[in-house]
């Protein structure tokens, strides 16, 4: 196994441009115009992964957009390794923000990345750490090191709720058995400072639309007599939180898990600079719930925030209109023992009680998912732990984040198997904004870290 990283150096280009073709395609998930480009990132997937090893790769259709499925089985008595991941991705807008555009990769040197990074949506989620576990089994099957089973499902819907994943499982039971799920969709604290995702917050996003008049207005004419959905809605928003940033839905804290000092004081070590972490971000000040640290209101503290709100007029210029409508987005991120429906239940009700007379408010529901913590006394855990400390030379930091993959949670309750989540990404990676990218270093260090795994999986379950 201790050839992992020769390997990867001797085909690092290949393994860059291997990458880089399947970034080009515009696996947009959330927009129907680029089904056909979804199709054409399944199929590329599913050819690679025959093209890595695996004895069978297949497209699997759903209701909706479909899962690729791959194996290599070598033994049936030995553990078999799941690997999750997905091949959709964010829109890329605002596109103005780019400095390259979004689906013609490029790899550029930084401060952080001076080996290079590359520039493209879906970079780093997911495209960039899904691909690592398919060049990870090329150099096992190539070179005779696969210790056990591996299975691949790399679906489709990720960045839009996963709405059809829970289906293909149900259907699947059988065909997706395992021992240990091993995903890459989260990060690390930094390049020396290797971490395991051990916890993932829930989710509950919503849209809500805001209704006045029957048609827009004249703002001169009615101004002042008749309600404003805009002024409205950002009042309304505005009442979700306090002065404390608490959140002020009723219930909302009801089941939130409290951590003790013990727990707060272990997340306390993990190297964090507050003076470097604003510089990052190019802000003054960081911002939230009174009566806790940066890092724990971005992991084990729920939030409400606005992802985009609109209405009326957005164009050039000046059009003096009193609007007839206003939207918002809004995601709240959950915490364990909060259930998404619950939440959004009581959202739903909240937000519409608080609407004046004047205007009506609709609630839409849009997708969610339960938040998940895996212990780090199971041998999923261990393995991780061990295969870190071969190619970084230290052990991981054990570490919640602040960000939601809504499935995984399922996966333990439908599969019955323990979640692992080895990411080598970091938080200046630009997921989900204008210039994602992922460094070079990190791709190619997640592709010899991750044979390590199933080598220490392997022994360790026996």
């Amino acid at each position: 196994m201790k050839d992992s990283k020769k390997y990867v150096e001797e085909n690092k280009d290949r393994f860059l441009n291997e990458l880089i073709d399947l970034l080009k395609i515009p696996s947009i998930s959330a927009d129907p115009a680029y089904k056909n480009d979804m199709l054409t990132t399944a199929e590329a997937v599913k050819e690679q992964l025959l093209a890595a090893g695996c004895d069978k790769a297949e497209i699997c259709e759903t209701p909706g957009h479909p899962v690729v499925y791959g194996e290599k089985i070598i033994d049936k008595d030995l553990p078999t390794v799941l690997v999750y991941g997905h091949y959709d991705v964010q829109p890329p807008d605002p596109l103005d923000l780019w400095n390259s555009p979004p689906f013609e990769p490029v790899i550029k040197e930084t401060e952080i990345h001076p080996e290079g990074a590359i520039y493209a949506r879906g970079a780093c989620d997911d495209k960039g750490q899904m691909y690592m576990h398919v060049k990870a089994l090329e150099f096992m099957t190539k070179n005779d090191e696969l210790p056990c089973n591996v299975k691949f499902m790399i679906e489709g819907e990720e960045e839009v709720g996963s709405e059809h994943l829970g289906w293909f499982i149900e259907n699947n039971k059988e065909k997706l058995a395992n021992d240990v799920i091993l995903i890459s969709d989260t990060g690390m604290i930094s390049k020396d400072t290797p971490s395991i995702t051990t916890g993932l917050r829930g989710l509950s996003y919503v849209e809500v639309e805001v209704t006045g008049p029957n048609r827009d207005l004249h703002s001169g004419l009615y101004g002042g007599a008749v309600a404003n959905p805009i002024n409205i809605l950002s009042k309304m928003i505005a009442s979700l939180t306090d002065g404390n940033n608490h959140i002020s839905i009723p219930g909302f804290y009801d089941k939130v898990e409290e951590l003790g000092e013990e727990e707060r004081k272990k997340m306390a070590e993990a190297p964090f600079s507050e003076e470097e972490y604003r510089k990052k971000l190019g802000i003054k000040d960081t911002y939230g719930e009174a009566g806790f640290t940066t890092t724990e209101r971005a992991s084990i503290r729920p939030t409400l925030d606005v992802n985009g709100i609109w209405g009326g007029y957005i164009g050039e210029g000046a059009k003096t209109v009193l609007p007839a409508k206003a939207f918002a987005k809004i995601s709240m991120r959950l915490v364990p023992n909060q259930d998404w429906k619950e939440i959004t239940r009581l959202f739903k009700e909240h937000f519409e009680s608080i609407a004046p007379d004047a205007v009506s408010v609709e609630v839409k529901p849009h997708h969610g998912g339960q938040g998940y913590v895996t212990p780090i006394d199971n041998v999923g855990y261990q393995a991780a732990s061990k295969a870190y400390e071969e190619t970084f030379g230290k052990t991981p930091i054990p570490q919640r984040s602040g960000g939601s993959i809504p499935i995984v949670s399922l996966f333990e309750k439908e599969l019955k198997s323990k979640i692992i989540l080895m990411g080598f990404g970091l938080d200046t990676d630009a997921i989900h904004s204008p210039n994602e990218h992922f460094g070079v270093w990190n791709y190619l260090k997640g592709i010899e870290t991750i044979p390590w795994f199933y080598k220490y999986f392997t022994e360790m379950s026996k």
